[in-house]
């Protein structure tokens, strides 16, 4: 096991040390979890006997609360138990890409890659370069949690630093940023097809662009990476104390830090040619007349849903494909047998997600059942209209009701499908253009999506950094992750406040305010 060094005396003293310990306190996230339900259940039970509802603003259906101890939802708790655990999103993913990137790690493939790439990047520059393609991640989906972060932690490793920085500053990039994106892709889509009915109900002639967020998103991007780079390098790091150089148990590592022998860099010569062949195929299969990763119906950026969607299988045979082919030539996979004994190992090391997965999916699924989402994000959006104010200080509020929120409903997009059609039209009558709304709300999304212990990947995080330091518990992960989140909730509202302020484009075509059209001019009646 790691033997990794606490906190010097000093550091001990400040209020991070007050939160770890706080939280640390707290029991473990399956019983958290579990107590969560139970809260659920009486708050079901108590909204659904108060008749607490909302009305649908596009439907005009009424919402109300269902009680989780009703027979229909007592059944489904006991029968759907299995398919409840299945369909937790980020499960099957998480299964999927950990077949391939075990072969990937344990073959030395990963750590050939970073051994090299350590010896010719200034260590001071691996914060940044990791945030950077934290936010490239975004168009990979949950993927980026399995395969980034843990190569991130062997990365610092390698550099001689401590791997929980590397740790924190990836979830970072993926998560605590996820609202910035340097190339539009598939959650643009999402987002902003959300949008564009909501948007049609106040001007039905209304086109929702699908770029409409980019220089938003890419103004994130570059705001957020010097402030991430500089939170990790003079906050996190040093709070962390030094880190005593031993790697975890089966964790494989190139010797001499990068410099390889001849099998190695003819491994890493044949892994290069497996990993053309699989662009090759994908770019194929989403490239040639008809092809399958394409949807032909759709319009736009859209036509590449398909594309997106299969990232997940592309990483999967990548890695596999890639660590099979460098380990056959360095050694270290002998046989088919090691092959499959690898992936069986991969599969060993995530049990502890399975478990946290089990209860995060029925938290997640009763949750659905309640119908408290919907209501609660209806609720919140009409409070809204209620509030007076510059269109800046408007935006802003939209900001903070959309990461309060976020503490309790992981899904961006259904709270978005929820509220966009009561806090869109809102903003249109106001002179807000819904790409500026939708932009604000994206931001605040983002800001507490890395401390909430109810985020669907913060388990999986929680488990990766225990490689690294056993002793680490959910109190460890808040006070590492919190002065991001600070340091980001406080530069996005300055950037909604500016950009709304200054009226600056929201994207290609895209403009910050919205005017109403005139109304049409009726024809005089003929006598």
């Amino acid at each position: 096991m790691t033997d990794v060094n606490g906190p010097s005396p000093t550091a001990r003293r400040g209020w991070l040390d007050r939160v770890e310990r706080l939280g640390n306190a707290l029991p473990d996230p399956v019983f958290i979890l579990a107590g969560c339900i139970v809260v659920l259940v009486i708050v079901s039970v108590f909204a659904a006997g108060s008749g607490w509802s909302a009305v649908n603003p596009v439907t005009g259906d009424r919402l109300a609360t269902q009680s989780l101890l009703s027979s229909e939802n007592v059944a489904r708790l006991f029968v759907d138990m299995p398919e409840t655990l299945t369909r937790f999103p980020p499960l099957g993913l998480v299964l999927v890409v950990m077949l391939g990137a075990a072969v990937a790690e344990r073959s030395g493939l990963f750590a050939a890659l970073l051994g090299g790439g350590v010896r010719h990047l200034p260590t001071r520059f691996l914060s940044p370069a990791v945030f950077i393609i934290g936010l490239f991640s975004h168009h990979a989906a949950d993927a980026a949690y399995v395969v980034l972060i843990p190569l991130t932690a062997l990365m610092f490793a390698r550099a001689g630093r401590h791997p929980l920085a590397g740790v924190a500053i990836a979830y970072a990039g993926i998560s605590g940023a996820f609202a910035g994106n340097i190339i539009p892709g598939q959650f643009d889509l999402l987002m902003l097809g959300i949008t564009a009915p909501a948007a049609q109900l106040i001007d039905p002639s209304y086109g929702v662009n699908p770029l409409g967020n980019w220089w938003f998103t890419l103004a994130i991007g570059v705001l957020f990476t010097p402030i991430a780079w500089f939170v990790t390098d003079r906050i996190i790091e040093p709070r962390l104390g030094k880190w005593s150089g031993q790697l975890p148990e089966g964790v494989a590592e190139a010797d001499d830090m990068g410099v390889l022998d001849a099998r190695q860099r003819k491994g890493l010569m044949l892994a290069g040619l497996v990993a053309l062949a699989v662009v090759g195929l994908f770019a194929a299969l989403t490239l040639w007349p008809g092809a399958p990763l394409i949807d032909a119906e759709a319009v736009g950026p859209r036509r590449l849903a398909p594309f997106y969607g299969a990232l997940v299988a592309a990483f999967m045979m990548l890695f596999l494909g890639c660590g099979w082919a460098y380990g056959a030539a360095a050694g270290t996979v002998t046989s088919h047998r090691t092959l499959v004994r690898m992936m069986g190992e991969g599969m060993r090391d995530i049990a502890p997600y399975i478990v946290l997965a089990f209860f995060a999916a029925h938290f997640v699924a009763m949750f659905s059942w309640s119908n408290l989402g919907p209501v609660l994000a209806v609720r919140g959006a009409e409070a809204l209209t209620a509030l007076s104010m510059p269109k800046p200080l408007l935006l802003v509020s939209l900001l903070g009701m959309s990461s309060g929120l976020d503490l309790v409903i992981g899904s961006a997009s259904a709270k978005w499908s929820a509220m966009a059609p009561v806090v869109v039209p809102m903003m249109m009558l106001l002179g807000v253009s819904p790409e500026m709304t939708t932009a604000a709300y994206r931001m605040g999304d983002s800001i507490f999506n890395i401390v909430t212990p109810l985020a669907s990947n913060f388990p999986l995080v929680l488990i990766i950094s225990q490689r690294w330091k056993p002793d680490f518990g959910i109190g460890s992960m808040i006070a590492l992750m919190l002065p991001y989140s600070i340091a980001f909730g406080l530069a996005g509202i300055a950037l909604v406040t500016l950009w709304v302020s200054l009226s600056l484009p929201v994207g290609p075509g895209a403009p910050a305010t919205y005017r109403l059209p005139p109304p049409a001019i009726a024809a005089p009646a003929i006598p």
